[in-house]
């Protein structure tokens, strides 16, 4: 919306949550971030601070307390749009937005809002995702609940499974881990952390083993039902067939997210949508309406918000310009779990699969001085190049700040940067830093400090 209104257009935002900011804001990246934040910290004050010479008694955990910060920080920052929103005259409409036809928009207010009908020139969907939902589990939020329903437990549960090995899965499964829970991730697949590179995802695993994490993998999950305070699960090996019942205090459904489009009335005005609920657009983000656009979860590609935010400026500037840019070979994921996980590019079995021949280079944060002096050692850089131009193809890390060390992989990828040009690359010392410029020498050459 902001961009819309820098180039000159007159812009309306119609939100039926009654708070701006989406599933990221409201109930996705930021609250999960927050309650990843202190719950490390008070799993460090545990298990850590000890052997840095700093012991702390009595710690407790005050839940209440923990929840008001996470809300503090999300009202913040959603307040925050709004304020944006008047600075820049953009329209907000509190509602719910349903098409009457090409060109006009039905507003039914919610609290707060206004009925009104707007006419527009040019229109982007931009609804998001919901939850998948899993067949024949029913979600209650209590019980039986989705990462919405995780991010506001208003107890630590015994025992928490967790459905879906992914990025959701596991950093919900971090934090009650953190605060006591006895966590099972149940996951289809043989590895976990969908889209990670294998090498990174047997490390990820190991480590959060070792933080107390159970995993059952290559399993699958016939059927969950709450009985009382009890969810009984039903799963069986992949492999052999062979059936279990588990039992949890609360079953987090996280095998992924689907678009959402209820209610938009999509098929009145014949917006294409495709076999997985997705809204079809061209390279110019316009659906076969072309004056209708479509971003982010709600269409193709990874679900992220900062790839929905690249497309929103991109669309933005194809109304207003004629041209815009996403380069989706260069978008980032992050898992914010302690070792962070953060990958860009092509992974090992991506390049195997396209017949790319690849060198790899690696460098252990065991071996990196502020690491060290952190006493937080775990995890690796591992770079990725094209074997005849070291042109970088894909780096992914596993360790302390990779969400941030990420940056400057992706823009390695975008200008299209060889391995060696980030090897002659002063990086400050002593840093993390280090570790990425290491690892781009063992890929080219060799590490000087390995």
């Amino acid at each position: 919306m902001m961009s819309s209104l820098s180039l000159g257009l007159k812009t309306a935002c119609i939100e039926k949550r009654g708070s701006l900011g989406g599933t990221c804001l409201n109930v996705g990246c930021i609250p999960s971030k927050a309650l990843l934040n202190s719950t490390h910290l008070y799993h460090q004050i545990l298990h850590d601070t000890k052997q840095r010479g700093i012991e702390v008694s009595d710690v407790k955990v005050n839940l209440d307390q923990l929840q008001k910060a996470k809300e503090t920080s999300v009202n913040g920052l959603t307040k925050g749009i709004e304020i944006l929103f008047k600075q820049n005259k953009v329209d907000y409409f509190k509602g719910t937005g349903s098409f009457i036809n090409e060109h006009e928009i039905k507003v039914d207010a919610i609290e707060g809002g206004e009925n009104a009908t707007l006419k527009a020139k040019n229109i982007i969907i931009a609804t998001g995702s919901e939850a998948t939902p899993f067949p024949g589990i029913e979600v209650d939020e209590e019980r039986i609940v989705t990462s919405t329903g995780a991010l506001a437990l208003k107890e630590v549960p015994k025992r928490l499974a967790v459905i879906g090995g992914g990025i959701i899965g596991l950093e919900m499964g971090s934090v009650w881990s953190r605060l006591g829970a006895e966590v099972t991730v149940i996951e289809f697949q043989n590895a976990i952390g969908a889209g990670m590179d294998a090498e990174v995802s047997k490390n990820t695993q190991k480590l959060l083993g070792k933080q107390g994490l159970k995993f059952k993998t290559g399993t699958k999950v016939v059927s969950g039902k709450r009985e009382g305070d009890v969810v009984k699960i039903e799963v069986e090996n992949v492999k052999n067939g062979k059936s279990e019942t588990l039992e949890a205090d609360v079953l987090l459904v996280a095998v992924g997210r689907r678009p959402y489009t209820a209610g938009l009335g999509l098929e009145k005005i014949g917006v294409e949508v495709d076999e997985k609920g997705r809204v079809v657009m061209d390279q110019e983000f316009r659906t076969n309406k072309p004056h209708i656009r479509v971003i982010g979860d709600v269409t193709f590609g990874a679900m992220l918000a900062h790839k929905a935010e690249e497309e929103g400026v991109a669309a933005v500037e194809y109304i207003k310009k004629g041209h815009g840019h996403v380069n989706y070979g260069a978008i980032p994921s992050v898992m914010y779990t302690h070792p962070e996980v953060a990958w860009v590019g092509q992974n090992e079995e991506q390049l195997k699969a396209a017949g790319i021949k690849y060198n790899v280079g690696k460098f252990p944060f065991l071996a990196n001085s502020r690491a060290k002096t952190n006493l937080d050692t775990d995890g690796f850089v591992k770079f990725l190049s094209d074997k005849e131009t070291d042109r970088v193809l894909g780096v992914h890390i596993i360790g302390p700040n990779a969400g941030e060390m990420i940056a400057e992989a992706v823009l390695a990828v975008e200008y299209g940067a060889s391995s060696e040009d980030i090897a002659r690359t002063c990086h400050a010392h002593p840093t993390l830093s280090e570790a990425f410029k290491e690892a781009a020498m063992a890929t080219y050459d060799k590490a000087i400090h390995f």
